[in-house]
């Protein structure tokens, strides 16, 4: 990710893309449960996984609309804690990053 247009359309593609997923998981909760006991198991174990799946995405975008937030208020790529820029390459990998390096081993991340 080069400059903050591209930075801001990459998030909320993935934004896009996790509601999608929510949507789906969502859809396949409310499916009414098979009549077979032995199915029923196995469709609650699935809804166990769709709920952990389901929470993931949720923090997820928590944590993009949190970075389109700091892209719109002009602190994207700050660290939160120090104020430093945080590294392009970290960024790269974790367009959500809130914290530089040194202050994300501090918080024991």
């Amino acid at each position: 990710m080069h400059n903050l247009t591209e930075i801001r359309a990459e998030l909320f593609a993935r934004l896009d893309r996790l509601a999608a997923l929510v949507e789906r998981v969502e859809s396949e909760q409310r499916a009414p449960l098979d009549d077979d006991s032995a199915e029923q198991a196995v469709e609650r174990e699935d809804d166990e996984a769709l709920d952990a799946q389901q929470r993931a995405a949720d923090a997820e975008m928590k944590a993009i609309r949190h970075a389109i937030a700091r892209l719109d208020a002009g602190h994207y790529g700050l660290c939160t804690s120090c104020g430093t820029p945080i590294d392009a390459a970290r960024l790269e990998a974790l367009p959500t990053a809130t914290h530089c390096i040194a202050c994300e081993r501090e918080r024991g991340g």
